[in-house]
């Protein structure tokens, strides 16, 4: 979803009917819209804001119409590039502004962010994470961009590198079950999530992605929740 509001999932599919219907069978799901992503249609996805006051009104409205329309629980924040990756402030002020406002008129009940291991993108997400770490709830980093040559340990690494970069953060786990095309593997990203498990690291587990998945069963997801019930 891009911040003025326009819905760029299958709506067919995933329709509001179709989210009561999962939460209605399942008490414990709570499901959230991603905002930003890499691309759209092709197309890259840029975060840019000429006014926070302006961004943040025109969210706070169009998304709180989304959740509600659907009854969705929370947000995650997941910009990946910037029209000026030099203005942290602006991106800071937008993201968190949008997030503690939600979060009070008990529009959604949780955030998340989706760093991942690039100068620009951790410097836009550190920077938000030092003034508004206390209304984010989870870190979904994307560990699963590293290379395919990663092993377990340095996954491992990895991981606590990013628990310094979020100090006091709930730093999720992830590996994608897509084509890898040179990135961790889903063995690699499982086995890794064990031996963080092993060492009592391991809050959670962040997956992508779900249409990947259904071909095999969603076999990683049973595996993990399984790990993490544990």
């Amino acid at each position: 979803m891009l911040s003025r509001g326009v819905t760029f999932w299958d709506t067919e599919n995933l329709s509001p009917d179709a989210v009561f219907a999962i939460k209605q069978d399942n008490s414990n799901v709570k499901v959230a819209v991603s905002l930003g992503g890499a691309t759209v249609n092709g197309a890259d996805v840029y975060f840019s804001a000429t006014s926070v006051d302006s961004w943040v009104s025109n969210a706070v409205s169009s998304l709180t119409t989304i959740i509600q329309e659907y009854n969705l629980d929370g947000i995650d924040i997941d910009y990946e590039k910037f029209s000026d990756e030099n203005d942290t402030d602006t991106f800071t002020e937008c993201i968190g502004q949008l997030i503690t406002i939600l979060k009070a008129n008990g529009v959604i009940s949780f955030a998340s962010i989706a760093p991942f291991a690039d100068p620009p993108v951790q410097s836009m997400y550190q920077a938000l994470w030092q003034r508004y770490s206390s209304v984010i709830d989870y870190v979904n980093f994307q560990f699963y961009g590293y290379d395919d040559q990663t092993t377990v340990d340095q996954y491992v690494e990895y991981f606590d590198e990013q628990v310094s970069n979020y100090p006091e953060g709930n730093i999720l786990a992830s590996f994608m079950t897509e084509n890898t095309n040179g990135q961790i593997s889903a063995d690699t990203g499982l086995s890794a999530c064990e031996e963080l498990k092993s060492q009592d690291k391991l809050f959670g587990i962040f997956i992508w992605s779900a249409d990947d998945s259904l071909q095999e069963g969603f076999t990683y997801e049973i595996q993990s929740q399984e790990l993490l019930a544990s």
